[in-house]
C-alpha cells in the first residue's frame, strides 16, 4: 500500500512531536525510575492525541482506523510506553462508549476523554480469566436502582491514573460468555481499592495493576450496553486494541532496524565494518523484510475494518499475530548484532528487545490470535 499525502503528513507529524518531546535522556529516565512525565500526557491530551477516532461532533479528532495506526505507529518508534498510553485511550477506553454508550455517557465519559480532560481504563482480566477471558467471575448483582459489584481484576493498564474505566462482570451465572455485562464506573467510586503496580519488564512507566471491588455500588445506569452482552462489546473493542498492539510492534520493530543498522556500520572487526559481512547483511535484510511484511498487513487490516465486513476481526488477528511475532524476530536479531553492548543499557537496543516482548503477551496472546483466526476459516 502506498499511503497518500493525507497519511504521510499525519505519520511525519506524530514522527516530529515525538522526536521532539521525547530525547532519549528523558525516555531513559521514565524506563529507569518508572515515573512518567504526566505534563506530557496533560499536553497530548489537549492536542487531541486522546480522541484520535472519536468523531468531531463527539470532541475527538474524527480520523480514520489508518489514521490511528499511522499514530501509534510512529509514537512507538520512539517510545512505546508513551502508545501504550494514548493506544489505550483511544480504543479499550473509548471503544466500548463510542459502541454502546448512551447519549449521558458519551457526554460525560467519552468527549472529555477525546478532549484530554478524563482518562480510561479497560477492566476485563482477572488472575483466573486472562486468555479465557469468558472465564470473568467479578460479579455484578442489581439491587434496586444499583448494582453491587464483587470481585478482582488484573493487569489493568493505567489503572492509578484513570478517572473511569470500563468493567465487565458477570451478570448472569451459567450462561459463559453470554452472561456478562458491561459498566462504566468511576475508579474514585467507595470500594474500589487498587493493587501495587506491577514490577514489569518493560513499557515501564504506565503502571499495571489489580482493581480491587468490595461491595462497591453503582446507578443502575452505568450498564454500558444491554445487560448479559458485555463480552460481545469486549471483543468488538479488542479488534481496535489488537491493531493498536500491531501498531506499536511495527514502530518497535521500525527502532530496531534502524539501531541495528547504524551499529552494524559503525561496528568494525576484523578491520571491516561489521556491515560488510553477508551474515550481517542478511539479517538485515531479513529484519526489513519481516517488518514491512507486517506493517502491509496492519494498514490492510485497519483500512478492511472501516469497511465493517463481518470477518474484519479476523484480519485484525491476522495483523496482531504476525506483528507480535516479527517484532520479537527483529528485536532478537538487532541484539545479536549488537553483540555484547546490546546487553548494556546504555545502548537503546537493551530497551527496544525488553518493550518487544509484551506485544506478543497483551490484548491477547499469539495463540489467542490463532484460535481467532483458525476459527474463522472453519465455520
Amino acid at each position: 500500500m502506498i499511503l497518500s499525502e493525507k497519511y504521510l503528513l499525519i505519520k511525519k507529524m506524530f514522527r516530529d512531536y515525538m522526536e521532539r518531546e521525547f530525547p532519549s535522556e528523558l525516555q531513559d529516565e521514565i524506563d529507569q525510575t518508572g515515573e512518567y512525565p504526566y505534563d506530557k500526557l496533560k499536553r497530548m491530551g489537549e492536542m487531541g492525541f486522546f480522541g484520535i477516532k472519536t468523531p468531531k461532533e463527539l470532541g475527538g479528532q474524527g480520523g480514520d482506523t489508518l489514521a490511528y495506526v499511522l499514530a501509534i505507529e510512529e509514537i512507538a518508534r520512539v517510545n512505546l510506553v508513551t502508545a501504550v498510553w494514548v493506544s489505550g485511550a483511544n480504543s479499550l477506553g473509548s471503544g466500548p462508549l463510542m459502541f454502546y454508550g448512551t447519549d449521558e455517557q458519551i457526554q460525560k465519559y467519552l468527549v472529555p476523554t477525546a478532549q484530554g480532560k478524563r482518562f480510561p481504563c479497560f477492566m476485563l482480566t482477572e488472575p483466573g480469566a486472562g486468555s479465557d477471558a469468558g472465564g470473568v467471575t467479578t460479579q455484578a448483582v442489581r439491587d434496586g436502582d444499583e448494582w453491587v459489584i464483587n470481585g478482582r481484576k488484573a493487569f489493568i493498564t493505567a489503572a492509578h491514573y484513570a478517572d473511569f474505566g470500563v468493567l465487565f462482570a458477570r451478570t448472569t451465572k451459567g450462561k459463559g460468555n453470554k452472561g456478562i455485562s458491561a459498566f462504566v464506573i468511576d475508579m474514585k467510586t467507595p470500594g474500589i481499592t487498587l493493587g501495587k503496580p506491577e514490577n514489569k519488564m518493560g513499557i515501564i512507566g504506565c503502571p499495571t495493576s489489580d482493581v480491587i471491588f468490595e461491595n462497591v455500588r453503582i446507578p443502575a445506569n452505568a450498564l454500558l450496553g444491554e445487560q448479559d452482552r458485555g463480552f460481545i462489546n469486549a471483543m468488538k473493542t479488542l479488534d481496535y486494541g489488537r491493531l493498536g498492539v500491531s501498531a506499536q510492534s511495527i514502530g518497535v520493530a521500525q527502532a530496531c532496524l534502524e539501531e541495528a543498522t547504524k551499529y552494524a556500520k559503525e561496528r568494525k572487526q576484523f578491520g571491516r565494518r561489521i556491515a560488510d559481512f553477508q551474515g550481517i547483511s542478511f539479517m538485515l535484510a531479513d529484519m526489513a523484510t519481516e517488518l514491512e511484511a507486517g506493517r502491509q498487513l496492519l494498514y490492510h487490516a485497519a483500512q478492511y475494518k472501516d469497511t465493517g465486513a463481518s470477518d474484519a476481526g479476523m484480519y485484525c488477528s491476522m495483523a496482531k499475530l504476525y506483528c507480535a511475532e516479527a517484532v520479537n524476530h527483529i528485536a532478537t536479531k538487532a541484539m545479536q548484532i549488537h553483540g555484547g553492548y546490546g546487553y548494556i543499557k546504555d545502548y537503546r537496543i537493551e530497551r527496544l528487545f525488553r518493550d518487544a516482548r509484551v506485544n506478543a503477551l497483551f490484548e491477547g496472546t499469539s495463540q489467542v490470535q490463532q484460535i481467532v483466526v483458525s476459527g474463522n476459516l472453519l465455520k
